[in-house]
This record gives structure tokens, sequence and C-alpha cells, in this order.
């Protein structure tokens, strides 16, 4: 029975909170409609990059990447590709979302819509030959058969050049573009003198070249030469033994060119997804190896491209913050309702201070209208009539039956019982007058 009456009060108390909120819902509900056009498109589920040969460190890269953002919900496409210079291609053709690139391959040009997400990690360049032949600088390859690397990929784009710059052409030098598990069955084979490979150290291909006793590597003698010439070349020692040193591989001191590869993308690639990234990237590429130390990539250094905005943010602050401790999905939304919350909080607050005392005033006058007939009743009552007591009683009663029919919410109670106690005090004073007289 009082579990009855409790929910029939509260189902009258909404009644009458109605009037006075229920404008201040619709007006909100307005705010929000209006502010849902503004709102930022949710990242899609589904983006393509563009990465290498199979057995490439691009491809393997790629499909580290695919793991990690599968944990949040987001479908990473592989497209293998012959190297940088497709990936390029596909890249300034929309038909992939982002690409590994290898520094120096090409830079953005004005009007470009690609930009850089940072460097991963070094790549250095690599020149095996067979053992008998002696290489100690470019100009050192001529007359022989070298591997360059397939059509499309940035270790063609960037022997050629070195090769330009040594003035080194065919018929002098035989060049073929071969991938690289071919040029490295050709080389151990004895088919070829020489091949070039682009490749992170922890590439299968470049382990076995160095254990391979009819392989040698080349040293760059004039490494510096290049640094100096090239800004995304780096020079790198790859000291002695530092493959195995039971071994001692390689038997000296070796001088490496290096690039950085970048990870690429298109300028209009959703900001939540390059946040995402952002953080896949840093989680895959920031421990040590061969040539950098723990922490030291992913950088915005040796970027042949314009650095995206919200990867300079994670540079300078981190990931955004509530990807540190949310679920991509929930972070996303939460970013993009701020630009409806905001807004809405700023119409809310004010609202909220007025609308609580216009309740009251409003609960209050359905009280205080009776204190109006009480007075007039009490005016009469001093001019001591006794004709007109009889009367005045009579309208107390009915008055007072009224304010019993009256129903407040429970905080306002108070105010009820104290008109009634105020018509029992008009009412003693006339029954108190009546005896008098």
């Amino acid at each position: 029975m009082n579990f009855d009456k409790s929910m029939a009060r509260d189902k009258y108390n909404w009644k009458e909170a109605l009037p006075v909120y229920g404008p201040l819902v619709l007006l909100v509900l307005v705010g929000f409609i209006w502010a849902l056009q503004y709102i930022k498109p949710a990242p899609p589920d589904h983006i393509v990059i563009a990465s290498g040969e199979k057995d490439g460190a691009y491809h393997a890269f790629a499909l580290r990447y695919q793991k990690l953002l599968k944990d949040q919900g987001i479908d990473l496409q592989i497209i293998n590709t012959r190297g940088s210079v497709e990936n390029l291609e596909l890249l300034s053709q929309g038909q992939v979302d982002m690409a590994f690139v290898q520094g120096g391959v090409q830079t953005g040009q004005p009007g470009s819509t690609l930009q850089g997400l940072g460097s991963l990690y070094y790549e250095p360049l690599w020149l095996f030959h067979k053992v008998g032949i002696e290489l100690h600088r470019v100009p050192d390859l001529q007359g022989l058969k070298v591997g360059i690397g397939p059509e499309g990929s940035g270790t063609q784009a960037l022997v050629k050049l070195l090769l330009k710059e040594n003035a080194l052409q065919a018929p002098g030098i035989e060049l073929l573009s071969w991938d690289s598990a071919e040029a490295a069955k050709a080389l151990q084979d004895g088919r070829i003198d020489a091949a070039f490979f682009v490749a992170s150290p922890r590439s299968s291909l470049v382990p076995r070249l160095l254990h391979d006793p009819s392989v040698r590597l080349a040293s760059f003698d004039r490494a510096d030469a290049y640094a100096r010439r090239h800004d995304f070349l780096t020079v790198l020692i790859l000291p002695e033994g530092a493959e195995d040193l039971a071994v001692n591989i390689p038997h000296k001191e070796i001088r490496l060119l290096a690039t950085t590869s970048e990870l690429v993308v298109q300028e209009d690639l959703h900001p939540g997804l390059v946040s995402l990234m952002m953080q896949v990237i840093d989680k895959v590429h920031r421990s040590a190896g061969w040539f950098s130390e723990e922490g030291e990539f992913p950088n915005a250094r040796h970027m042949s491209f314009p650095l995206n905005e919200q990867a300079e943010r994670f540079y300078r602050n981190g990931p955004p913050f509530l990807q540190r401790y949310l679920p991509f999905w929930a972070a996303s939304l939460l970013d993009r309702m701020k630009i409806m919350i905001l807004p809405l909080l700023g119409l809310l607050l004010p609202l909220f201070k007025v609308v609580p005392p216009l309740y009251r005033w409003r609960m209050r006058a359905r009280i205080y209208r009776w204190y109006e007939q009480l007075e007039e009743v009490d005016k009469e009552s001093a001019r001591q009539q006794k004709k007109s007591r009889a009367h005045l009683l009579e309208k107390l009663d009915d008055l007072e039956k009224e304010v019993r029919g009256v129903k407040v919410p429970l905080s306002f109670s108070y105010q009820l019982y104290h008109l009634r106690l105020h018509i029992d005090f008009v009412r003693g004073r006339l029954l108190k007058d009546a005896i008098d007289s």
C-alpha cells in the first residue's frame, strides 16, 4: 500500500515538473540536433596500406600493424608491391590510405596531398658481392653484372642516383632489375657479381647473405661524402663480429649508407586513425635495433614529406588523453561528441540556475494563493459582527477542505501545513471572539 502511494506521488511530481522542465528538455534537444550537424564523421573501420615484397621488412611490419589494429576494431588490408616508387604511385592515385616509402625516393612537392607520420627505422643499403672481387667504392662496379632491385622499388631509385653521381652507366655496367629474392639467389649461385639491397637487418635476407662464405659485404669508403650531399642519407657503422662473434661475421668494421623508412598517408586520413596509427608505430618501432637505441624511432627526423599535424602533436604530447585510458571506439566517440557536449554545457548551466527557482515559485504559488482568501476572512473577523462570524467559520471550513485536497511535492509539504495552522489560528480567534461577546 505504501509502495502504491509512493508511486502515485512520484507520478504526480513528474506532472508538476513537466511544465517547468519540459521547455528546458526541448531546448536542449534542439541544441543537440543543431550541434549534430557539425560533428565529425566516425573513423572508417577499413584502411589500405601499400607494403612491399612479401619477404621484405615492409610486409612483415604491415602484418604487425594489422594485428594491433584488429584489436581496436580496424581492418587493415595489405597490398604487396615492388617497393617505394610503386607505393607512392598508389598513394597519389588514392588507391591506398597509407604506404611505406623509402626516404629520399621522392620529396613532397608543393600542392601534394601526401603527409608523413614519421621515420620508422634505418634502412641500410647493403652491397654484397662475390668473393674475389674488391669493392670499396661505387666506381669499382665498372664492368660487373649488378642487381639493383626491381622496377618501382626504392632500392633501384637510390642505386641509380649513386651510379649517376659516379658517372656509371651502360654498357660499362650491366644493371639487372631483379627482385631481392631472385638477386640474392643469383649472387649465391655466382650468376651475377654484386647486388644492392635496401633492407632491415631483421629481414631474413641479410643474415643469410652474411653467413654465406661465397659472398662478402662491401664497405662504402666514401659514405660520409654521400651523407653530406644528401640529407636523407645517414652513415651507419656495422661493428666487426656484430652478426656472429664466434665466426666473426662480419670479419671487419663495415661503413654503410642508410635511408630511413617513412610511413606516408593521405592528408585527409581521419585524425582519429592517425592518432591510433601513431600509437601502433610507436609500439612496433620503439625497440632497440642494430643501429638504433630504445625509443629512437619513430621520430620526425629525415622526413621527405610534410609532417602530419596529428603526428606532430603525438611527438610533442604523446597519445590523446582519451585514447590513453579508453578503447579506440569509445575515445573516438567522445572526441567527436565534445563539439556537442561543450556548447550544450554552456547552455545548460545557466538554465539549471534559473529553472529550480522557477519551479519553487510555481509550487509556492499553489499554496500562497489561499492566503489571499484567509486574509479576507481575517479582516472581516475584525469587524466583530456576530452575524458574519458563522458565515466566516463556514468559509474557513470550506477553505480548509480545499487545502486538504492540494497536492505538492514532499519538499513543499511544510508550507502546506503552515497554511493549515494559520487557518486554525484564524478559526480559533473567531471562536474566542464569539465566546467573549
